[in-house]
Formats: C-alpha cells, structure tokens, sequence
C-alpha cells in the first residue's frame, strides 16, 4: 500500500510538472480573430442626438473618461456580418460553411469596412444591422497585406463612423472595442492602448504592412473587422487578431490603425484595388551593434540592405547602409513604422526622407513607385486581357531573381469571381511556362497568354513551397 501511495504521489508531481514545461515552452497563438457559429440578434435603440454628440468629439474627457456616451454613439454603426460557403462536394449535401465577423459603417449610403478573412471565403455576404435589418453586401475589394475589406450595401440614411487620427493616439490611453464577439451582438469592452506598431508576423505575402495598434480590450472571435474608438468615439483601428495560448482572449488584441485603414479603404472604394507604392529597397531593423558601426546617436531607425535597381530609392540616390529615420515629419523606430507610413502614399506621390550616412545626416525627396517600377495607377489592372482571364502579373524583382531558381513572372492578386480565381491558384505564385512555352517575363507572358487559342495549362512554383504546380483554365469560359 506504501508503494502504491508513493507511485501516486510521484505521478501527480510528475504531472504537474510537465504541465508547467509545456506551459514554458508553448508559443502563443497569433490568429486572426474569426468565429463559425450562427449569429443571434439582440436590439439596441440609441438617440440620435448621442451619434452626432460624439461624432464631433465633444462628449468626454479622456484623462477621466465616461465611456457612455462614445459607446451609444458607435454601437449603431458597428454590423454583424456573415459570410456563407456553398460546399461542391457530392458528399456534403451541398452543405454550406459559414464564418461571422464585424463591420463598420463608413458613410451614410453602406459603404463597410471589416477585415478580409472574415468575407475572403464566402459566395453570399449578410449584413445584419444594429436595429435588425438584414442586407445581402456586395464586395467593392479586398487587401492581403492589410486583411482589410469594403463591402457596400443598399441601403441609405445610415448611422456612420469617419475615420479618426490614430497617429495622436497614446500609448495607456483609454480604447474601446465594439464588435460581435461569440455572435453576441454590439458588446463593448474597454481597455488602454498597451503599445503601437507592433509586427507580430500574422500576415503573408511579400509586401504585407503590419504596424498594428495593441490593447488590452477585450477581443474575442466574432470582434474580426469590429471598431476600435478612443473615448470620444472617434474610429482609430479596426480590430483584427489576438495572440492567444487558449484561443480565447488573453489581452493581447491587435487593430490596424486607421490612418493606415483609411488610405486603403479609399483606394478600395476609387480603384477597387490598392494602389501600393514601395520605396525599392531591402531593410532590416537597428540593434546596438549596428548602431554603433553606423554611428548613429540612438538604436534607432531602419537599415537598407539593398536598393532596386531603378527603383525609387535608387533614382534618389539612396545606398546601401543609409539609415532611414524619419519620412514627411513622422519619426521611423521600427521597420514596421517605416511599412505603415509608405503603405499611406499611392504610385506618384513624393516624400521627404531623412537618413543617416556614415554617421551624418542627410535629406532627400523620393517619387514612390508601385511593385511594377511605375508611378501609373493600377498599370495592370486597366489590361483588358489580363482582368478578363482575373490577375495581377508583375516582373520579378532582382532580390527575387537572386533567391529563385527561375525567372518567371509573380502573380500578385487574383480577382474574386475569375477564371484564374476557379484555378485554386494562391498570389505569390511564379508563372516560368505557358502551354509550355518559357516566359521570363511579364512581356513575355502576356504574349503567350494571348497566343494560346483556348485551353491554357501555366507551369511555375511558389518561393517557400517545395515542388512545380500546374494550373489550366479555358479562355472562351
């Protein structure tokens, strides 16, 4: 009987103490916050006068805030929204699959904004407003490198949030958080802004900008594409993923900030895609040892590693080595800094930039370009060919040359609806043959594209996936 008690004993230790290893060891979740459960709806009436009270900033004070009147003020504005999937299996029963997200309501006549992993996947989107009225949405566009999303619906006369300033946002400032967590409808949680620009490698994609806003509002599944306001209700992000253990909340919620939102949504609504501009160059972030072969006066700032040849870094003289350390008057820390504050400007637009070069500082003015080396808007996109066959194409760039075994061409966004769309073909992927003709280029490709009569099979690969894949589609269908 001792025996058996002390084998006891040393398993119950032993037990708990592997539970504490892996507690140790465990890396937190980082997922986009999503939710598959039905939505059940619950009514809420606010006055009128409280919306437009706070629309103006005028309700409280935010070193004593009253969280009363910014929440009646939001929550009319703040949708349920829910994404079906029809299955094509025979099995299945044609069963549908359906995920449930947030919105917010961005203009008077129904334009929203959510997050794209919340619609990405759906055939049919409903909209199901604050006061129980239920709208089929229509997708205007959606962004990879932001996950954001417009969808617009019919409807007129709506309650609406305009987008705030997140740049005069502070670190321990009060947020809240409204949105449909567990698909209870309109909750509002509150917290304080625990740090800005924070990368937590969530996103993929090659030219993805994560510099998000992180609270410690509580953000659960069903808060995806939800609103995060400031204590006078003005929308400063749109919520987006948590870092979790459980899966659940564990106060570490993340939003895209909303001067970032809103040049996004604004090219989404103008252009139905976004105009992205990149600076042309290959960078790292500063540590102490850097700092100091750099001679820089702080570990501050982002490194270029590289410079694209002809690209709009190069035009300007910038090199290899410069230090980047604040562009049109806005402080550059961190690299996602420096993402979030090219990621405002369209193909065109010029900055000032401010660098250090071996250990002085220097200024110059640089004229973005877009990921085709061009200052035209949607270059691609206006090609009547390449949008009939739904693609984006681009040249691969000499960074990406040097890392791939073949040249070839980078498909860079695929159009909802398409006949490459039916494909399963993902963005990133590197065309290098057309009905088995070798193309290097997007010259190249588009000739050959147009030159197949109407079966197309497109040979290439995909950078961090191991193997060729194929794809075929019809053009006359």
């Amino acid at each position: 009987m001792k025996n058996l008690g002390l084998i006891a004993i040393t398993s119950f230790v032993s037990a708990l103490l592997a539970i504490f290893v892996y507690r140790m060891v465990e890396e937190p979740q980082k997922i986009l916050i999503k939710e598959t459960l039905p939505a059940k709806q619950v009514e809420f009436n606010y006055p009128e006068e409280a919306v437009k009270k706070v629309k103006y900033g005028t309700s409280t004070n935010a070193a004593n805030p009253n969280f009363v009147d910014a929440a009646q003020a939001v929550t009319p504005t703040v949708v349920n929204i829910k994404a079906t999937e029809k299955s094509d299996y025979f099995w299945s029963g044609g069963n549908y699959g359906a995920s449930t997200g947030s919105g917010v309501i961005i203009s008077r006549n129904g334009y929203i904004v959510t997050n794209r992993h919340v619609i990405d996947e759906g055939d049919k989107i409903e909209v199901t407003l604050n006061d129980k009225r239920e709208f089929e949405a229509e997708v205007i566009g959606t962004d990879p490198s932001t996950d954001l999303a417009l969808i617009k619906i019919k409807a007129t006369d709506l309650p609406f949030l305009g987008f705030g300033n997140s740049d005069k946002l502070s670190v321990g400032e009060w947020v809240l958080a409204v949105g449909n967590p567990f698909n209870l409808e309109s909750t509002v949680t509150a917290g304080i802004v625990s740090a800005k620009g924070r990368n937590i490698n969530i996103l993929e994609g090659d030219y993805t900008i994560e510099s998000f806003i992180q609270t410690d509002a509580a953000v659960n599944p069903g808060n995806s594409g939800g609103a995060l306001v400031n204590s006078v209700g003005d929308l400063i992000g749109i919520n987006t993923a948590i870092i979790t253990r459980s899966g659940r909340y564990e106060g570490y919620s993340f939003a895209v900030p909303s001067n970032l939102a809103s040049k996004v949504i604004n090219d989404l609504r103008e252009y139905g895609e976004v105009q992205r501009a990149i600076l042309g160059v290959n960078i790292e972030p500063i540590d102490n040892k850097l700092a100091e072969s750099l001679k820089l006066p702080s570990v501050e700032g982002v490194h270029i590693k590289e410079v694209t040849k002809g690209g709009s870094a190069d035009l300007a003289k910038l090199k290899p080595g410069d230090v980047i350390v604040n562009i049109n008057g806005k402080k550059i820390s961190t690299m996602p800094a420096l993402q979030e504050q090219i990621g405002r400007y369209r193909p065109g637009d010029m900055i000032t930039v401010q660098y250090y070069r071996k250990g002085k500082m220097a200024r110059t003015k640089i004229t973005l370009k877009n990921r085709n080396n061009s200052i035209a808007m949607s270059a691609n996109h206006r090609d009547e060919f390449l949008l009939e066959l739904g693609f984006e194409l681009r040249d691969l760039a000499p960074s990406e040359e040097r890392r791939v075994p073949l040249k070839g061409v980078k498909v860079i966004s695929i159009y909802r609806g398409s006949k490459i769309e039916r494909t399963e073909m993902d963005p990133d992927y590197i065309i290098t043959k057309v009905n088995d003709v070798r193309v290097k280029n997007l010259k190249e490709a588009v000739e050959a594209l147009k030159e197949a009569k109407d079966k197309v099979l497109l040979e290439g690969f995909y950078e961090n996936y191991p193997g060729e894949y194929y794809y075929t589609f019809s053009k006359r269908k």
